[in-house]
Formats: C-alpha cells, structure tokens, sequence
C-alpha cells in the first residue's frame, strides 16, 4: 500500500488545482487585510467579518480540490477512492494552516476575535467545501464538483445568517453571552460534515462487485472459476 500511494503522490501533486487555491487564497488575505487598510483603529466586528469573508473565500476554492478529469480512468485502478481523496486532502490540509495563520495574523491583535472560536468556524467551512465535494461525487460520480459545490457554498454563507433561527444562531460576536454555545454548534456541525466526507470517500458498491471485492450473491472476495 506505501508503494502504490508514494507512486500516486507526483501525480496528485500535479493535478490539484493550485491556482484555483491560489487565487481564493489570495483573495481571502485581502479580506483578512481589509480592517488593518482601512486607517484608523480597527473595528472589531469589521475584523470578525473579515475573517469570516476570508474562510469562505478560501473554502470556495477548496471546493475545486477533489475534481478530477480522469476520475473515470482512475477508477479502474485497485487504489480505493478513500486513498484518492485523503491524498489530496493531506495535501492541501498544510497550505491551508500556514494560509490561516496568515490571515489571522494580518488582522491587529486589538481587534482580533477569539483565534479558537474563528478558527473552528474556519475549519467547519473547509470541511463543507470537501465533503460537499465528495457528497457530489458519490452521488453521482462526476469528475468536477466544485463548481457546482463552490456556487453552493458561496449561496449558502449568504444566506445562512438570515435564515438559521435566532435559537440556534451561529454567526454571533465575541462579546455576545451566546459565543460559546455558538461555538458549541459549530464543533458539532464541523463533527457531522467530517463523518459525511469519509462516507462520501467510499466506493460504490457496484465498483466493489466490479473489483471482485464484493459478488453480487452477497460472498466476499474474488469469484473462482
């Protein structure tokens, strides 16, 4: 297994898509910028919109990871679709750290919101841009969800603020007395994406029977002459 994943990284490497990572990420820093260019003492609600703005930025290009023209060429090779994915997603987890850190640190310190709480929320977005991707693909097995995931995404971080009830409110402030417990539904939504994404990564179980894994009587392993 180590021999067959070294030989699928140089390839991997290749086919992620850097510029579109590049560009969101990019983009996300101006937005981490903005309350520093603005002059003046920065606002500090600025400051946490900013960030916000920045993590959907980065996560819509995020969305872009797991398209794979080939992906029906791919898919005939004994490497499981799991591997395929956690591949890329390794790959990108670390430009995504050192990019948060980034932008965090672009925001003044006396504005700054809570780095725990911003990352979380940071994270939970990452992680639906992925899962939706993987979502995307073992529903339907397309070789480029991100698209459609990112228009998605970028519909659904405008619209959730307005529409999610004031009882189970996400988008609150540090000095709000419902911070934690915001925070306390972004780790059990940023939970429930991470187990959906690994679902997500399975194979189809026809492509099991295919690989032998599975027979459609039911029976494990390859079928005997």
């Amino acid at each position: 297994m180590r021999t067959v994943d070294t030989a699928l990284l140089r390839p991997t490497v290749r086919t992620v898509p850097w510029r579109v990572i590049g560009a969101a990420g990019t983009l996300g820093l101006l937005l981490a910028a903005a309350p520093r260019l603005t002059g003046g003492e920065a606002d500090a609600r600025l400051a946490l919109n900013a960030l916000r703005a920045a993590a959907v930025a980065f996560a819509l290009g995020a969305a872009f990871v797991l398209d794979d023209p080939a992906r029906h060429t791919t898919a005939a090779v004994p490497t499981r679709r799991a591997v395929r994915h956690g591949l890329r997603v390794l790959l990108v987890a670390p430009v995504a750290a050192v990019w948060w850190t980034a932008a965090l640190l672009l925001v003044p310190g006396s504005a700054r919101p809570p780095a725990a709480g911003i990352t979380l929320e940071a994270a939970t977005a990452l992680a639906l841009a992925l899962a939706g991707a993987a979502l995307t693909i073992h529903r339907g097995d397309v070789t480029r969800p991100g698209q459609a995931v990112a228009a998605f995404l970028l519909v659904g971080s405008v619209l959730a603020p307005l529409l999610v009830p004031g009882g189970w409110g996400l988008f609150t402030t540090p000095d709000d007395t419902g911070w934690a417990a915001a925070h306390d539904r972004w780790a059990a939504l940023l939970c429930v994406t991470v187990v959906v994404g690994v679902v997500c990564a399975a194979e189809p179980r026809r492509r099991l029977t295919l690989w032998g894994l599975r027979s459609p009587s039911g029976t494990s392993g390859p079928s005997r002459a």
